[in-house]
């Protein structure tokens, strides 16, 4: 069923800005709470919080990088925010309590996804609240999202073991930050702590590919694919199909066997 969309742009406690998006329809849906690309809350981040409410789900997605003092030069990509895993939980709280006052919102029912940079904080969020899923694209695998930081102050491996939800992972043989083998890391991780997950590697995507907004970069037969596989996993998860007495690994994979992760570029 696909829902007619309001939308609205609300606080967060604390001053976070945020754009809700939500069925124009009776009810309760499950929520989900959106975390943006490098970007910051650009159209592309407020756009896939309209698609998922048009799937029936309550969606919010705030302005992580609200403190950049400059957004502009941020949502051009001139400038960049770092935010540590420690910022992230404090942030995703108070995106939670923003949609526990939204009437529509099933909090029964919460997932928490992110996107390229903010691809990690989903797990780490994870690793400390009980959500019902935590959703990683194009992030969190890479050579640097396991080292321990000033910004990652626990190792990423660890996170991995604390999570008590079901994880969905979305990535592209073509992405040039993260590569196949960094990806099965990924997936064997959360196999060594018997984590349930629905993980994808599309071919010929690079890093970015479900951004429309940067054609050089998207690629809609795989962003289609994976969009649809993500609802699938969403839908599941919220009717109790993945029970935690269970564990479920769930692994599509599909590369070129000349692959190269050396040729691998960065696309617009």
């Amino acid at each position: 069923m696909t829902y007619s969309v309001v939308s609205e742009n609300i606080a967060c406690p604390g001053g976070m800005p945020a754009y809700l998006a939500r069925p124009d329809a009776k009810g309760t849906f499950p929520a989900i709470i959106l975390m943006h690309e490098r970007y910051g809350l650009v159209e592309h981040a407020k756009d896939l919080a309209r698609r998922c409410a048009q799937d029936g789900f309550v969606v919010l997605a705030p302005n992580f990088f609200y403190r950049h003092p400059d957004q502009g030069q941020l949502n051009a990509g001139a400038s960049r925010y770092d935010m540590s895993d420690p910022e992230s939980v404090e942030l995703l709280h108070a995106a939670v309590a923003a949609l526990g006052n939204i009437s529509a919102a099933d909090m029964g029912k919460l997932a928490v996804a992110g996107y390229c940079q903010t691809g990690r904080h989903p797990l780490v969020f994870a690793a400390e609240v009980k959500i019902q899923a935590a959703v990683v694209w194009y992030g969190a695998a890479s050579k640097r999202e396991w080292d321990v930081t000033k910004l990652q102050p626990c190792a990423l491996d660890d996170v991995i073991a604390a999570v008590d939800c079901p994880v969905f992972g979305a990535f592209g043989s073509d992405d040039h930050i993260i590569s196949v083998e960094d990806v099965r890391r990924f997936r064997n991780a959360l196999e060594q702590h018997k984590k349930s997950y629905d993980m994808h590697l599309y071919a010929g995507a690079p890093h970015g590919w479900l951004n429309d907004t940067m054609p050089g970069r998207y690629r809609k037969a795989q962003a289609d694919a994976a969009w649809n596989a993500q609802q699938r996993f969403l839908r599941e998860v919220f009717a109790g199909e993945w029970p935690g007495n269970a564990v479920r690994w769930r692994f599509d994979s599909e590369f070129r066997t000349d692959y190269d992760f050396s040729k691998n570029r960065r696309q617009e």
